[in-house]
């Protein structure tokens, strides 16, 4: 979509594939354009790519900084909860018997997820102390990573989240999230579906901070209406955006473009 939209804005566009280039480390001299968009969706992969890139002088879209931050669901929430940014109550523990204490002061239910991954893998409802014991024991038996126990309180909320993508200072578009029947994820990836949703002051207000606070660019924010008002739960730096365009009619590829050409003609 961001080619096509490329192509009838007659802007033309030099493709990097990930999986077939490689990329020489001592190599100073190689040119690069000045502006990249990065559309990468392996977390590893962005963060190595664009960390490298930003070392040849190149300003990719979006930053490093905002990589590390967004691609760590802890990080984060560090860098949400320090801006005042209201989220959902949080801990983190990195023992079984230390992320069982957090439960027991965070409260039943409540969410344990992986610090890195995406489309709702290995996120897990935890109604009780024994549930949780024997997620968290399954976790102990996995790569390093996973035994990072990030645990989050259940929010009473619709059936639905919302994602709302911010380009530059603006939101521009926004939809509501629904589950795939007999799912409890609203991940559009995993069956679900999205309905457009009106993009009000305070949603943007909220987007546009969450998105500055990480570094800005584009990004598609994660809410959650609550009892305490909405919530930011997660920011995403490669966010999809098809079903977006399907559901609001709203040309984000054409705006992420005109976005990244601005900035290289900076």
């Amino acid at each position: 979509m961001l080619i096509e939209s490329a192509r009838r804005k007659g802007i033309p566009l030099k493709l990097y594939d990930a999986e077939h280039n490689y990329f020489k480390l001592t190599d100073t001299d190689e040119d690069y354009e000045q502006t990249i968009l990065q559309r990468c969706m392996s977390y590893f992969r962005a963060l190595h790519l664009t960390a490298f890139l930003e070392g040849r002088g190149v300003r990719v879209v979006n930053s490093f900084q905002a990589a590390v931050i967004c691609g760590n669901k802890a990080l984060t929430s560090i860098a949400l909860a320090k801006a005042g940014i209201p989220i959902p109550k949080t801990m983190l523990a990195f023992t079984e018997e230390a992320a069982l204490g957090a439960l027991d002061e965070l409260g039943y239910p409540a969410i344990l997820k992986p610090v890195i991954g995406s489309w709702g893998r290995l996120i897990a409802p935890l109604k009780d102390p024994d549930s949780a014991r024997a997620f968290i024991e399954n976790r102990e038996y996995m790569f390093p990573i996973y035994q990072v126990y990030y645990l989050q309180e259940m929010i009473e909320k619709p059936d639905r989240d919302i994602r709302c993508f911010v380009i530059g200072d603006r939101a521009v578009a926004a939809i509501y999230r629904y589950p795939a029947p007999g799912d409890w994820k609203t991940n559009v990836a995993r069956g679900g579906r999205a309905e457009p949703c009106t993009v009000t002051g305070e949603l943007e207000e909220l987007s546009v901070k969450a998105a500055e606070t990480v570094g800005g660019g584009v990004f598609g924010i994660d809410l959650l209406e609550s009892e305490r008002g909405l919530l930011v739960h997660e920011v995403n730096y490669t966010t999809e955006f098809k079903s977006t365009v399907n559901a609001t009619g709203v040309d984000i590829p054409g705006l992420i473009i005109d976005y990244a050409l601005n900035l290289a003609k900076r």
